[in-house]
């Protein structure tokens, strides 16, 4: 086999909506000032027993569902978080033991916002080396574990959930080459650090770094995939503000893809974004089976990844 594709994907929001209005009874805010600044409306947040684990099994198994695989097939397990408490077994392990499956690998990865990214990329680059066949890559994160409920810069953003994606060896490569990398100066910019936590990020020098340095970074990516950002069908950046999202899109010049904006409704999901909003728009059927769709996460680290896959 030369490469890999995607052939189905899943995502898993908790039930309970948090809107602006209810944070405003919470911490000092209101809903204008949060859309204004990061464009998002609600947000959804996982019950207090509602674990990573859970969350990401949840997603996964509906992702195998979409596939039509059996779970005994699955020979590569990779989830991307920073979230999960537990640093043993992994989340990868439980999310095995949950659905049932055989003896794959399991890994977890943390490169935080962009991890599903890196998750895509190693599986890819595992089914390349013969190492694996078919493979399940999951992003989950439960950030309201991690939050400061206090702080209105960083608890209007968040938000709980998983997305997960199955790939299988292909002869034709649907996945493309990954472009990423890290700004070891930034790596205090977003921190979960300490066994409680806080969540805190220094905003503004990630925004002028995404603002300024990612469109150029993406259009490499497109660059290494054969194509032009005219010829995108769809354009995933991770969900981490809308103020941020538009610009980028525009810059990058990706004038006939549909722009992922699920930020809007889930808030910044950190390494779930990308596979919720895919999914979602999957699901939906907003980008054309076939169609390439620029996939692009940046956050902690600070560090970046992107590949084009085709839109299954």
């Amino acid at each position: 086999m030369t490469g890999s594709r995607v052939v189905a994907l899943g995502h898993y929001q908790p039930e309970r909506v948090l809107t602006n209005d209810e944070l405003a009874t919470m911490v000092e805010t209101n809903d204008e000032w949060i859309q204004s600044r990061v464009g998002i409306r609600e947000r959804r947040i996982a019950a207090p027993d509602e674990q990573v684990d859970e969350m990401a099994w949840r997603a996964a198994d509906k992702a195998l569902a979409n596939a039509g695989i059996d779970t005994s097939e699955i020979d590569y397990v990779v989830v991307a978080t920073c979230t999960a408490i537990d640093r043993s077994p992994n989340m990868a392990a439980r999310v095995a033991a949950r659905l049932g499956l055989g003896t794959p690998a399991a890994i977890d990865l943390n490169t935080a916002c962009s991890g599903f990214a890196y998750a895509l990329a190693t599986a890819d680059q595992a089914i390349r080396a013969g190492a694996a066949t078919k493979a399940l890559v999951i992003g989950v994160e439960k950030l309201s574990d991690w939050t400061d409920w206090t702080d209105r810069t960083t608890c209007v953003l968040i938000g709980d959930g998983a997305g997960a994606a199955v790939l299988v060896a292909s002869d034709e490569p649907e996945v493309g080459p990954v472009v990423w990398g890290s700004v070891p100066e930034m790596s205090d910019a977003v921190r979960i650090e300490g066994r409680d936590g806080p969540f805190a990020q220094e905003g503004l020098s990630v925004f002028r770094w995404a603002t300024t340095q990612l469109p150029e970074i993406a259009k490499q990516v497109c660059a290494k995939a054969g194509l032009k950002p005219e010829d995108l069908g769809g354009v995933v950046l991770h969900q981490a503000n809308l103020r941020i999202i538009e610009p980028l899109a525009k810059r990058l010049g990706a004038v006939n893809a549909v722009v992922a904006k699920d930020v809007v409704e889930s808030g910044n999901t950190s390494a779930a974004s990308i596979p919720i909003a895919l999914s979602k728009l999957v699901e939906k059927r907003e980008i054309p089976s076939g169609a390439p769709v620029l996939l692009f996460g940046f956050g902690g680290g600070l560090s970046y990844a992107g590949q084009v896959i085709r839109c299954p």
